[in-house]
């Protein structure tokens, strides 16, 4: 017989779990913050950076980055953007009703490897903050791990930030330095204006002991990149989220395959020196 495949979290890759939402509600005009309990009362046991394949019964399923962190015990949270079928019936869910979940799935961001004991710096794009933010407040539940903490957060208008509230509680933690701009102002902006790459010549950091995360939109990548190389921060301690590509989760689809890299295997979560020569996929 067989051996049964199992996900991160020890369960069937194939058999979804079910989920009740504990919690829904609106974070912009198209994403939607979302919170989960599995039926069975496990912890999902994720990792920052992982993400799962989520189910709408009737309608689909979707793969969605995980949002918390798995410091927080019993439930986790994803923000949805609309884009699609599974999307769509996912912002009409109220609490109390019913997912399928398949997974953790995919690799992480080194909380407990290269980045501990480290300077990190967090470069978010749009929804690139939502998976960010598990290992963002991985990082701050154990603080005394880490060095000085640097997040730059860029958006397209005001009214399309995330996690408002949270953020400015990051801003007001020791130790940590809060940027963000948004690409146009409104009458009520007094912030930053322009792209996220604006933020970065005013970094003071040290290359030597630095870590970088990058999460955002495929355009944003190589400025970001590019801005990196001039702090001389090396490819090897730049990690990248390319979990854009996912769709199976469990490499048979074949849509995430990008030079031979299979983005839900390999992946989400990169080094960037591991897949610097992948051009497409950055």
């Amino acid at each position: 017989m067989a051996k049964k495949k199992t996900s991160a979290g020890g369960t069937d890759i194939y058999l979804p779990e079910m989920a009740t939402v504990v919690r829904s509600a609106p974070m912009t005009e198209l994403d939607r913050f979302l919170e989960f309990r599995l039926d069975s009362g496990r912890e999902l046991g994720h990792r920052p950076g992982q993400f799962v394949e989520l189910s709408v019964l009737g309608v689909g399923e979707a793969p969605i980055s995980i949002s918390s962190s798995p410091t927080q015990a019993g439930s986790f949270q994803m923000v949805a953007r609309q884009v699609g079928n599974v999307t769509r019936a996912l912002h009409a869910l109220a609490a109390g009703e019913k997912v399928g979940i398949r997974g953790p799935f995919g690799t992480e961001f080194q909380v407990d490897g290269a980045m501990k004991g480290k300077d990190l710096l967090f470069i978010c794009g749009g929804i690139g903050l939502a998976p960010v933010r598990s290992a963002i407040n991985y990082v701050m539940d154990r603080r005394a791990d880490y060095g000085k903490v640097t997040i730059l957060f860029g958006a397209r208008t005001p009214a399309e930030r995330l996690f408002t509230e949270e953020t400015r509680r990051w801003a007001a933690a020791p130790g940590v330095t809060y940027q963000e701009t948004v690409d146009r102002g409104d009458e009520g902006w007094t912030g930053n204006v322009g792209v996220i790459t604006t933020l970065m010549p005013r970094l003071a950091v040290d290359p030597g002991r630095t870590v970088a995360v990058i999460c955002g939109p495929p355009v944003m990548y190589k400025f970001v990149l590019l801005e990196l190389r001039k702090l001389k921060i090396s490819d090897a301690n730049v990690y990248v989220s390319l979990e854009r590509h996912m769709k199976c989760g469990v490499g048979k689809c074949g849509h995430c395959q990008v030079n031979g890299i299979y983005v839900c295997q390999k992946g989400p979560v990169f080094r960037y020196s591991d897949v610097a020569e992948v051009r497409e996929a950055i």
